[in-house]
């Protein structure tokens, strides 16, 4: 699954088109590196999203095409 559409599934931020932005400004980081919105999501993948102030580290624990708003917080773990 593609990077933006993962974010909005998982409901980590609420919009494709502002999950696209954040990517090509170069806020989100897949492993420790840089990675575009087409950037396909795997389980076990590290994401950094540094939106606001605080950043946010997850890791990707399911992928799935779709996520009701209960399943949607069982799609990562949050690491400190």
């Amino acid at each position: 699954m593609r990077l933006d559409k993962y974010l909005k599934i998982s409901r980590l931020i609420k919009r494709r088109t502002v999950a696209n932005e954040a990517c090509d400004a170069g806020k989100v980081l897949v492993n420790g590196k840089v990675a575009r919105a087409s950037y396909d999501v795997k389980e076990g993948d590290v994401l950094e999203i540094q939106m606001g102030q605080r950043p946010v580290k997850v890791r990707v624990t399911t992928v799935t095409e779709h996520a009701t708003k209960a399943d949607a917080a069982q799609m990562y773990t949050v690491e400190g």
